[in-house]
């Protein structure tokens, strides 16, 4: 979503009609999983890919039919359907792609979620009894729902809505609309992921440069203005020169936030890890040698962290690659990152 958002923003604006492609099945090695987007519009503006390549010519020629015809539509791309040689889904994969008209109102809400840090479901029949494809239900993590698909299936969906978004990730789900099934895709849109970086060492400059480039906000947090200066941070959103007990109270740490400790200093390290393994962020890493961290697990057990607290805590930090310059320190912690949170959030 957060790829498409700064294009159809400008494309609504100057009232221009949009489309929305959204893969929806995969099998096999389909290039992109269920959730990608393609948007366009009936100049052939395009923004976003539901396939790297592979069928984007096809789909942008469905898009535009419905844009002309108002009329969603299910497409399905695999080898064993001759149209994929042609559109050059040669690799083995399928994929199943919905195409609709952007409605301006759900983007509005979803655009209102991302915005405001929080995760939502966007529910859309796919599949079913005559003139329900297309029909659109939304949740967001507070409960709040907008839209609906009907009486008959507005519950069913809604339950379905809140296991997907608990699982954190796109799901297909058939359920019961009278005497025929509907097919609903249950597209969970995810806040992007945060990094806050406690302690602004050298490690912490190549770090944050290559969190944003991989879709990370970054927050910097350092009281001792040396280390957490503007001259040394120009690029991260957000630089907080102050104490964590202090910092952390104003920062939003929840399951989309990794938190990397840095300084190597108990006096700030400390109070930030009280904090932060209080709270169900998905990543906790403290940098220094296996002997540096056994004398942390002591000090926070002598303050009274519980065990299964203390094991949340990544350390020494990052994949073991070898590191040795900052640059390469910086690559094994954000790996390590990206590992933790694609298996627990299932991005």
């Amino acid at each position: 979503m957060q790829e498409i958002l700064a294009d159809v923003e400008n494309w609504l604006e100057a009232d221009k009609a949009v489309a929305l492609a959204t893969v929806v099945s995969t099998w096999g090695s389909a290039p992109r999983r269920e959730g990608a987007k393609l948007a366009l519009t009936g100049e052939g503006e395009i923004a976003g890919s539901v396939s790297g390549g592979c069928v984007e010519g096809a789909v942008v020629e469905a898009g535009l039919e419905v844009l002309e015809n108002d009329s969603p539509r299910l497409l399905h791309f695999g080898v064993a359907d001759e149209t994929a040689w042609e559109v050059g889904l040669a690799c083995g994969g399928e994929i199943e792609v919905f195409v609709q008209p952007l409605d301006p109102a759900v983007h509005t809400y979803a655009r209102e979620w991302l915005a405001a840090g929080r995760a939502g479901v966007v529910v859309t029949v796919i599949d079913g009894p005559q003139g329900m494809r297309g029909q659109r239900l939304l949740l967001d993590e507070s409960g709040a729902t907008a839209g609906s698909l009907g009486l008959a299936l507005d519950e069913a969906a809604i339950e379905a809505a809140r296991s997907a978004l608990l699982a954190g990730r796109p799901q297909r789900v058939t359920v019961a609309a009278g005497p025929e099934p509907a097919e609903l895709f249950l597209d969970v849109l995810l806040p992007p992921p945060t990094l806050v970086v406690v302690g602004g060492v050298h490690i912490a400059i190549p770090l944050t440069r290559m969190a944003q480039a991989a879709g990370y906000r970054t927050v910097v947090v350092d009281p001792r203005r040396a280390f957490g200066s503007a001259e040394r941070f120009p690029h991260v959103d957000r630089l907080l020169q102050a104490w964590p007990q202090e910092a952390l109270a104003d920062l939003p740490l929840g399951r989309h936030t990794a938190v990397a400790l840095l300084t190597h200093d108990p006096k700030i390290d400390d109070p930030a890890l009280k904090i932060i393994l209080e709270t169900p962020v998905f990543y906790v890493g403290a940098l220094g040698s296996r002997r540096t961290h056994a004398r942390r697990r002591r000090r926070l057990e002598e303050a009274g962290l519980a065990t299964e607290q203390i094991e949340r805590i990544h350390g020494p930090i990052g994949l073991d690659i070898n590191a040795r310059t900052p640059e390469e320190i910086a690559i094994a912690i954000l790996a390590e990152i990206i590992k933790i949170k694609n298996m627990e959030i299932g991005d």
